[in-house]
């Protein structure tokens, strides 16, 4: 996935919001808190970074093109470097589920506020 298409499909989140930090990475939150980087300075190449569970975390760095993603792997965040790594529907479903776990620990009178938009 380019970077429009990994804009459009995390914005697609209810409650999703995007800015910049660090002044070269893209992120993508839900109540403040990130789910999801794609790294915009480019020596980065496009690398996405996201939120998963440790199991999957200790799975896909075994994989060639994924790493632990720089300062934040202690938290499981992988980093995709090599864009073949991963096809799309695998993509997708890593940031849907990198928005889940976060959206799981926000406060409930949040998440409740999120269901009552839709």
């Amino acid at each position: 996935m380019n970077i429009p298409a990994v804009q459009k499909y995390c914005l697609s989140f209810p409650g999703a919001t995007e800015g910049i930090k660090w002044e070269n990475d893209l992120v993508f939150m839900i109540g403040g808190k990130m789910f999801a980087a794609v790294a915009l300075h480019e020596s980065e190449k496009g690398r996405l970074s996201c939120k998963c569970t440790p199991e999957e975390f200790a799975q896909l760095i075994e994989r060639e093109g994924i790493i632990p993603a720089p300062y934040a792997a202690k938290n499981h965040w992988v980093g995709v470097v090599d864009h073949q790594a991963l096809t799309q529907a695998e993509i997708k479903r890593l940031l849907r589920d990198a928005y889940e776990l976060i959206l799981a620990k926000l406060p409930k009178k949040f998440q409740a506020s999120l269901k009552e938009r839709d």
